[in-house]
C-alpha cells in the first residue's frame, strides 16, 4: 500500500474548505485527494490526473464521490481543466514522487533490487524505454543523463562499460544494468548507504518520462488556472525537481504573482520517516496567487 507523504502539512498549506474545488495532479493511489474531499464535501470537487493506466483503471473501479478521474498528463492540465469545464480551482497539488506500486508490483523496472524489464515507462504511450537508451544510445548521451539527472560522479565509467557490455549482448533487465555498473564503481562506493545503482535508474526514469520538462510545462499552466488566492502545492523527491520549483516561485513572487507561504521547504518528520522510509527525502513548497 503506497503512503502519501506529508498529508497534514499538504491540508495546511492547501487550506480546502467546504465546497471548493481542487486538482490533484498526480493521484496515484488517491491518498491526498481522499483527505482533501473530506474538507471540501458536500458539493467541492478534486479532479484527479493520473499518467499510468493501471493505476488510473484501479482508481476508477472505486468509484470515489466526487473524485473526477483523467487518465492524462499534468503537462496537459490546462487543456484536461478545458475539457471538463472544471474550475473555480482553489488548489493545485504536485506529488512529484513515483508509486510504491511501481517498485512493488508494476514490474517495469523501477527497482534494481527486482530482476525484471528495463522499461521504466510510467504510460505505455510512452515510446521511449530504459532498453532503448541503454542499448540505442552513444556513449556520450548516456553519460550526459547521467551527469544531468542522476548527478552521478562515476557517469563517465558507467557510460564506457555500459557500452563494453552491450556489445557482448543487450542489456535488456535491471539486474544485468544493475551489476555493469556495480562493477563500474570503487568497492567503497558499493558499501555506501545508497545502492550504487540509485542514480542511474533515477537519470533514466527521468529521461524516459521527461520529468523535469514536464514540470517546467506544467507549473505556469496551474498558476494561470487558480483563482486569485488559490493556492500551489508541489512535493518533490530530489534536488532537481526541487531547484524548478524554487526557481520558479522567487520568479513569480518577483513579478508579483505569487507569495511565497514556505520560506524553506518542508519536510517529513522524524515519526513519518519511521513509518514510512520512502517519504525521507521529500519536500513540499506552497505559495499562494496574488
Amino acid at each position: 500500500m503506497h503512503k502519501s507523504v506529508l498529508k497534514k502539512e499538504v491540508l495546511e498549506f492547501l487550506d480546502p474548505k467546504t465546497n471548493e474545488n481542487f486538482i490533484d495532479a498526480t493521484t496515484g493511489e488517491a491518498g491526498h485527494s481522499l483527505e482533501i474531499l473530506k474538507k471540501i464535501q458536500p458539493s467541492g470537487k478534486v479532479l484527479g490526473i493520473e499518467l499510468d493506466e493501471k493505476v488510473y483503471l484501479k482508481l476508477k473501479k472505486q468509484k470515489i464521490k466526487n473524485l473526477i478521474m483523467v487518465n492524462n498528463s499534468f503537462v496537459n492540465l490546462e487543456e484536461i481543466v478545458k475539457d471538463k469545464d472544471f474550475g473555480p480551482v482553489s488548489g493545485i497539488l504536485f506529488d512529484l514522487g513515483f508509486l510504491s506500486w511501481h517498485i512493488d508490483e508494476s514490474k517495469k523496472g523501477f527497482s534494481f533490487l527486482k530482476d525484471e524489464d528495463l522499461d521504466m515507462r510510467y504510460s505505455s504511450k510512452t515510446e521511449l524505454t530504459a532498453k532503448k537508451i541503454i542499448n540505442l544510445w552513444n556513449e556520450n548521451k548516456i553519460l550526459e543523463i547521467l551527469e544531468e539527472y542522476g548527478e552521478e560522479r562515476f557517469a563517465r565509467t558507467i557510460a564506457n562499460n555500459i557500452v563494453k557490455k552491450r556489445r557482448e549482448e543487450p542489456i535488456i533487465t535491471t539486474t544485468q544494468l544493475a551489476e555493469v555498473i556495480k562493477s563500474s564503481v570503487p568497492a567503497w562506493y558499493r558499501h555506501k548507504k545508497i545502492h550504487p545503482a540509485t542514480k542511474t535508474f533515477q537519470a533514466l526514469r527521468i529521461t524516459v518520462n521527461d520529468e523535469l520538462e514536464n514540470i517546467k510545462k506544467a507549473l505556469p499552466q496551474a498558476l494561470k488556472i487558480l483563482k486569485s488566492e488559490g493556492r500551489l502545492a508541489i512535493i518533490s523527491f530530489h534536488s532537481l525537481e526541487d531547484r524548478i520549483v524554487k526557481r520558479y516561485f522567487k520568479e513569480k513572487a518577483k513579478e508579483g504573482l505569487l507569495k511565497i507561504l514556505t520560506k524553506r521547504p518542508i519536510q517529513t518528520s522524524r515519526e513519518e520517516i519511521i513509518n514510512n522510509p520512502r517519504s525521507r527525502s521529500a519536500k513540499l513548497r506552497a505559495a499562494i496567487k496574488i
